[in-house]
């Protein structure tokens, strides 16, 4: 009785911060609904961003083992899984969001994700085991966090062979310096945000 009134409690708790949804732009869960909760700091890539991100990735998604940094509302996770990855791995420090990745996961009964409540900067630093094809690094802005990220990635071999690397920053970053072996071949901006998109080469 108890562990159960526990577990409503905490799905009570998760309900009364759902603030809004995200909308899955294509491939299989096309116009899927996912709740997403109020929760500061978190910032869902926009469905324009997005579309544009996937239409770069078009012909690179379709079975690539994928990384998402910073997942939040998990929108990047979700529609690399729609669109058919072979696996995405979520990281995400928040536990309030954690569940509630794990209950968007469930509703779609999708088995192919892992979601790791974990500080991904610490988590980075270990050795990976298995690279990974493309990697989102979409962090929260004005911590400092997306350069000690980058590095963490190039030094313990998250990247495999010409992997792609999704970056979106706030414009008023003070200083970013990719690692020299990522090159640039992707780039817009849309308001205070720039979102490029690399490529590792060696």
């Amino acid at each position: 009785m108890g562990k159960n009134h526990q577990v409503k409690s905490h799905d009570r708790s998760i309900k009364s911060k759902k603030s809004g949804f995200i909308r899955l732009i294509s491939g299989k869960w096309r116009g899927k609904k996912l709740a997403v909760l109020n929760i500061e700091g978190l910032r869902p890539t926009t469905n324009r961003t997005k579309e544009t991100l996937f239409n770069w990735l078009m012909y690179d998604i379709h079975n690539a083992r994928c990384l998402d940094c910073f997942s939040g509302s998990g929108s990047l996770a979700f529609e690399a899984l729609s669109r058919s990855a072979q696996s995405v791995t979520l990281l995400e420090r928040d536990k309030q969001v954690c569940q509630q990745l794990k209950l968007n996961l469930q509703s779609l009964k999708i088995e192919n994700a892992l979601v790791i409540e974990t500080d991904s900067i610490s988590y980075l630093q270990q050795r990976s085991t298995q690279p990974f094809n493309i990697v989102f690094i979409d962090p929260p802005f004005n911590k400092s966090l997306l350069q000690p990220c980058c590095d963490a990635l190039e030094n313990n071999a998250y990247l495999a062979k010409n992997a792609l690397i999704y970056v979106e920053m706030e414009k008023k970053i003070d200083l970013f310096t990719p690692p020299s072996s990522w090159e640039l071949i992707k780039e817009k901006s849309t308001g205070q945000v720039i979102y490029q998109l690399y490529k590792k080469t060696n």
